[in-house]
């Protein structure tokens, strides 16, 4: 099921975000226009064409006391093109290799959208397949083509004032100075299913002797189901910058399984901890527009038997677009 939902991911995009206005009398819309209100804009003034480069790169840890193992994959950069409105962004990237590392299998989508004035949404798609193995004990860094991980997730925060402004129109170059500072909040729901597994046991070259027997996983499951607090803000500087900042903590109930060799037990802690954050800065001029934007989720639970686990999705973008239908006049 889950690599029916990667491959269906896969065909209508690598990053999608967009930012769109729902009529109050939206139930008496039909199908063409609420994809036409969601989705297509009239006006080629707010087209743009983009080039960018990118990073994107989820990691995992296991963590004992002082003892740390981190699992992070190869060729985690990428170049790409896309196209940009008011109300969609597409971006489509091919990710770089290099013929000194082995290769990391992956497939990484990733989506944001507002709807109407109050609601703000983003997803994740992850599947990863081939992980360097690093620690802090002075073992080697092995290459491991046998652990594969898979994650999916969701945030959703209805703000308690209306949004003014969306980093989605920075990233499409439509930022519009009304104000100097734009600052809203809310409250909200998240869910995340998370999975890795391997052929043996995922420690490290003579992990056992810094870990204890349960630390020896071959497979993990989880699932979350949590709530969320969201800060978005948005500051007009000087000089066509602008600048954004969004946080989003939250704390879910998580239902997890760990599988080692010769057993299976559930960890009696059920609690997952995460901190969302997104930060960027944009430079708008009549003609092209460059925006830089670094976002990073971190989840946090307890394995029992004083394991750790913890993982990482990080993303950063470089892009430059330029806008088409600049000298063209607004339709009345």
């Amino acid at each position: 099921m889950i690599h029916r939902i990667i491959l269906l991911f896969a065909v209508s995009f690598i990053s999608i975000s967009g930012h769109s206005q729902i009529k109050k009398d939206k139930d008496s819309l039909n199908l063409i226009d609420v994809v036409d209100s969601l989705f297509i804009d009239h006006d080629i003034r707010n087209y743009s064409l983009r080039l960018f480069s990118n990073y994107k790169v989820k990691q995992f840890r296991l963590k004992n006391g002082d003892t740390k193992s981190r699992y992070v994959p190869n060729n985690r950069y990428g170049l790409g093109f896309g196209f940009a409105s008011s109300k969609v962004l597409i971006d489509i990237a091919f990710n770089i290799k290099t013929a000194n590392k082995e290769a990391t299998n992956r497939f990484d989508a990733q989506g944001t959208i507002i709807v109407g004035k109050h609601h703000y949404a983003n997803g994740f798609i992850q599947s990863y397949k081939g992980f360097n193995v690093k620690n802090n004990f002075g073992q080697p860094t092995v290459f491991r083509d046998d652990i594969k991980s898979i994650t999916v997730g969701f945030n959703y925060l209805y703000t308690l004032s209306e949004i003014e402004f969306s980093y989605s129109l920075l990233k499409a170059g439509l930022a519009k100075r009304n104000k100097n500072v734009y600052i809203t909040g809310g409250l909200g729901v998240f869910g995340v299913y998370d999975y890795f597994s391997s052929n043996d046991d995922i420690l490290p070259p003579n992990g056992e002797l810094y870990y204890n027997e349960k630390a020896e996983i071959k497979r993990y499951n989880s699932v979350a189901v949590g709530v969320l607090a969201g800060f978005l803000s948005v500051f007009m500087l000087p000089k066509n910058f602008v600048a954004t900042c969004n946080i989003m903590p939250g704390v879910a109930l998580m239902n997890k399984s760990v599988t080692l060799e010769d057993e299976s037990y559930k960890p009696s802690k059920p609690m997952l901890y995460k901190l969302d954050f997104t930060l960027a800065l944009g430079y708008n001029v009549k003609r092209y527009y460059i925006n830089l934007i670094y976002g990073a989720e971190t989840y946090s639970t307890q394995l029992g038997f004083d394991n750790r686990y913890s993982f990482y999705l990080s993303k950063a973008k470089l892009a430059f677009g330029y806008k088409l239908g600049v000298n063209k006049k607004r339709k009345k």
